[in-house]
């Protein structure tokens, strides 16, 4: 208890915390701050103390997901959001400064990490993407884009919601790969259709989205029905690995993270084998600053088994050798921080549908991830890269100024 009560003194100093512990004590850490709540975490049971000291990520969700701590002031999202304020990336140790052993404990588990191979693969995209598409319906916007939205400024002043901040995103994306109409497109790693269908509706391409979640590939093929177009828009449950080309452009939006490094070379030698010779790629992906790591156990465990975040050097490496060339590279700090926001009120808002469709554990372990993993963008070291690639130098402008101006045609129609 007592190196619980340490440990949370040097996490909180800006903002306060109550602990009412199980035998009726209760500590008040940090100091009252207009930007934050006050807060009082209430533990159920004696363990809770000892889990999180033992395994500060995964005892705090578990006990969370389980309702052994309640939060009072606030909520799961408020309690991250404090303790994540209290220690951004950008005030941590440098890498440099890190010991020899931690920084080749950490090369040594960053070598083991785990291939996904074709049948993993599958398997790991089911674990997340196959869930209830009723559950994702309820927090998405219509368009269904499980992915990081595009927004103006980092408070949002212009008032622009999901669906817009949605549709931006797509704008964005598709500038960036200098479309015409006619060419064909390869959408890898597609989820539910949107941005296949977006790319044919608003660029007069030809589209095949691949996917390695049966539920998704569903709602894509009716989708492109729907929408009369399921001869320029198609979509199938395959493997990257196993497709076969040309196409003239690759897009790849949140799929990157579930490659794995062991086969970034694989990733990005084929897809220079299925792109044309002034083909040109964008793909985009969240990212980690400060160079590799390790996944967490909580995301891991529930969230996203096998996948891994990249450093943006890993990326460059994986593709270094394989002849294609990086043309363009963007960081998005905060945007992902603001739709996972947006996400996080909309679940709140279905709690009750939610818990419908599955349980209140199940509501719990989704609200702590989307808290954390808004705060990690807010306040922690990840950020989104997009990283266009190209075969031929001459393939692009030689200036960014197409990217505007197709974007700006785009968000106008």
């Amino acid at each position: 208890m007592k190196l619980f009560e340490l440990v949370l003194k040097r996490l909180v100093t800006r903002g306060r915390v109550t602990v009412h512990y199980a035998n009726g004590k209760t500590i008040t850490v940090g100091q009252a701050d207009p930007e934050f709540p006050d807060l009082a975490l209430r533990f159920k049971d004696g363990r809770v103390p000892f889990d999180i000291v033992k395994d500060p990520r995964l005892g705090m969700a578990e006990a969370w997901i389980d309702g052994r701590v309640g939060i009072e002031g606030g909520g799961i999202m408020e309690f991250i959001s404090m303790i994540r304020a209290n220690n951004p990336w950008e005030q941590g140790k440098s890498i440099e400064s890190k010991s020899l052993l931690k920084r080749g404990i950490g090369e040594v588990r960053q070598k083991l990490w785990r291939a996904n191979h074709r049948a993993r693969s599958k398997a790991n995209v089911a674990h997340h993407y196959d869930l209830s598409g009723a559950l994702y319906a309820l927090f998405l916007d219509r368009d269904r884009q499980y992915s990081c939205a595009y927004y103006p400024d980092v408070d949002n002043e212009a008032g622009i919601g999901l669906e817009q901040a949605q549709e931006d995103k797509k704008a964005h994306i598709a500038a960036k790969l200098h479309l015409k109409p006619g060419m064909k497109v390869l959408d890898i790693g597609c989820g539910w259709g949107g941005m296949a269908l977006y790319l044919h509706r608003t660029c007069g391409v030809d589209v095949t989205g691949i996917t390695l979640s049966e539920e998704q590939l569903k709602v894509a093929r009716q989708r492109a029905i729907d929408a009369g177009v399921a001869d320029h828009v198609r979509f199938e449950l395959i493997d990257y690995r196993d497709m076969t080309g040309p196409f003239d452009r690759i897009v790849s939006v949140g799929m990157f993270e579930h490659v794995g490094t062991p086969d970034y070379r694989t990733f990005f030698d084929k897809c220079r084998q299925l792109l044309t010779p002034d083909g040109v790629m964008l793909v985009h992906t969240i990212g980690r600053m400060g160079g590799p790591g390790t996944t967490d156990a909580f995301t891991t465990k529930y969230i996203f088994p096998g996948g891994y975040i990249p450093a943006l050097s890993e990326m460059v490496a994986g593709s270094e050798g394989t002849r294609l060339m990086v043309t363009d590279v963007e960081v998005l700090r905060v945007h992902y921080g603001l739709t996972l926001r947006e996400w996080y009120k909309r679940t709140m808002a279905h709690k009750a549908d939610i818990v419908a469709l599955y349980d209140e554990r199940f509501f719990r372990l989704w609200t702590f991830y989307l808290a954390g993993a808004a705060t990690v963008f807010e306040h922690g070291g990840m950020v989104n890269f997009q990283v266009q690639y190209a075969r031929d130098r001459r393939a692009l402008p030689i200036t960014r100024d197409y990217m505007q101006e197709a974007e700006a045609a785009l968000r106008g129609r």
